[in-house]
């Protein structure tokens, strides 16, 4: 029997379902739940009838169902924009670590997990109803599974808000003292990175976060894309221009020095293990995550279908391979063994007005998409806390106290790949593998028709807990053996 669309909930509520005199208690079949309808068929008996039309009614709990209006082709931009981020800068690093083959191993089956874990998050989307992943893990685990989501969700984003004013704090000084016309050794006060990320904070970021909604801000995403998608090219460019063994000759390390082994500084190496190489997957792994932004972009897809949105996941996760890959391979490939884990600020800026552009051009992006990523974190924490209704003071105190702790972290924080580690291994692995799985078996638990695929999650689900249990204490101890390396500064 069809759900008129237009039925309240309490309506459904009160509803049962009708006994059929055609149909036996011994009937073999069932009722299938789709698009706001229960279609009976021959049903086994009258508590599985129940049970399905509870569970169609949790599904209208969850979402309404709204038809979408975005096209395909946005909908790849949408979610190509939500992948690309700053970890693009720390990838040659990784690479330099790790080696060419082993690094493109890595970053291979990272965006093939990825696009699985896209693939089990629709197929709970569908089952549930739900397009928002603090509902969905609501629905499926209650309150705790709410809570996890939040923190998984908004850890991701405050690493990625620090990812971007480490970047303002490393990048902007270099572009005002060549503005000012001096030397990269200059060391003024005004040009304290620390300062100036605390004077852009306050000065740019806080007002914009003040604003009672997103705007025109909403509209940075785009901006932020191209700015990468210069930098790349600009990357490929110097790899022709600056030469290797220009390099070894202005260092002043006297391992530098000996001939022979600057020849072999400058030859690339396939793989490689050392104290680094446990950033690497971190790093691709918080490259890769647009987890938060999937079932947003799903709910707005004209004519969507969880096939339509995979084929849409499936070209932007390939998309971002090609990009992520060659900005790592073109930037190691120009300063080998010497890339930091913030590429941009390997570049020298002097004398150079196209470094100075990429510089400038990232910096704006990162500053304007910071007030995009607090919107989020700052919303999910009202929504948490049950406080919707906006009140001025509690609106500009959370603000203020959320960027404070913010700049704290950027400032004592040493290096950018201690960001990608933390979040890699903690938030990017509970949204990748953790979460999606863990989702995909708690709702499957009843279907043995799944049996297949609820093994494949099972793997999937074992193979992002061992990632913890391996990657976490390895940076712990990197961490203790590095006794805090001043990089980046």
């Amino acid at each position: 029997m069809p759900f008129k669309a237009g039925l309240e909930l309490t309506e459904l509520q009160n509803m049962t379902v009708p006994e059929d005199d055609n149909i036996s208690n011994d009937s073999n079949d069932f009722t299938e739940v789709e698009n706001g309808q229960i279609n009976s068929k021959f049903i086994s008996d009258r508590e599985s009838r129940r049970s399905l039309t509870n569970s169609h009614l949790e599904k209208k709990k969850c979402d309404e169902y709204i038809p979408g209006t975005t096209s395909l082709g946005m909908s790849v931009f949408n979610l190509s924009n939500a992948i690309m981020g700053s970890g693009i800068l720390g990838l040659a690093f990784a690479l330099a670590n790790t080696g060419i083959l082993l690094f493109l191993l890595l970053l291979v089956s990272v965006t093939l997990l990825s696009i699985y874990s896209i693939y089990l998050l629709l197929v709970c989307s569908k089952e549930t109803g739900c397009m928002v992943y603090e509902k969905l893990g609501e629905q499926v685990f209650g309150t705790p599974g709410k809570m996890i989501v939040f923190g998984s969700t908004s850890l991701q984003n405050v690493g990625a808000m620090l990812s971007y004013l480490f970047i303002v704090k490393n990048e902007l000084p270099s572009a005002i003292k060549f503005l000012m016309g001096e030397e990269e050794s200059f060391s003024a006060w005004y040009v304290d990175g620390r300062i100036l990320v605390v004077t852009v904070t306050f000065g740019i970021i806080l007002p914009l976060c003040l604003l009672k909604n997103l705007g025109y801000l909403g509209y940075t995403s785009g901006f932020s894309l191209s700015c990468m998608v210069f930098f790349l090219i600009v990357v490929i460019y110097k790899k022709f221009q600056i030469s290797c063994y220009e390099l070894g000759l202005n260092a002043t390390s006297p391992i530098l020095s000996n001939s022979s082994e600057h020849e072999h500084m400058c030859k690339p190496k396939y793989v490689i293990f050392n104290s680094k190489t446990v950033y690497a997957l971190p790093t691709i792994a918080f490259a890769f995550v647009c987890h938060p932004s999937v079932l947003p972009i799903y709910s707005e897809l004209k004519d969507r279908s969880q096939k339509k949105m995979q084929l849409v996941s499936n070209i932007s996760f390939f998309a971002m391979f090609v990009m992520y890959f060659m900005t790592a391979i073109f930037g190691y490939l120009t300063f080998y063994d010497n890339v930091q884990s913030d590429l941009l600020h390997k570049y020298q800026s002097k004398h150079d007005i196209l470094i100075l552009t990429v510089r400038l051009a990232v910096i704006v992006a990162v500053i304007l998409t910071v007030p995009v990523l607090f919107f989020t974190v700052r919303s999910s924490l009202f929504e948490l806390a049950r406080k919707t209704k906006f009140d001025l003071c509690r609106h500009v105190l959370v603000t203020f106290v959320l960027l404070v702790i913010i700049n704290l972290l950027v400032i004592f924080i040493p290096t950018m790949k201690d960001i990608f580690g933390v979040v890699g291994v903690t938030s990017a692995n509970m949204l990748i593998f953790i979460l999606p799985s863990s989702l995909y078996l708690k709702i499957t638990h009843q279907d043995g028709a799944k049996l297949t695929q609820r093994i494949w999650a099972s793997l999937f689900l074992a193979l992002g807990i061992m990632f913890s249990l391996v990657s976490i204490p390895l940076v712990i101890y990197d961490w203790v053996q590095s006794g805090g390396s001043t990089e980046g500064h």
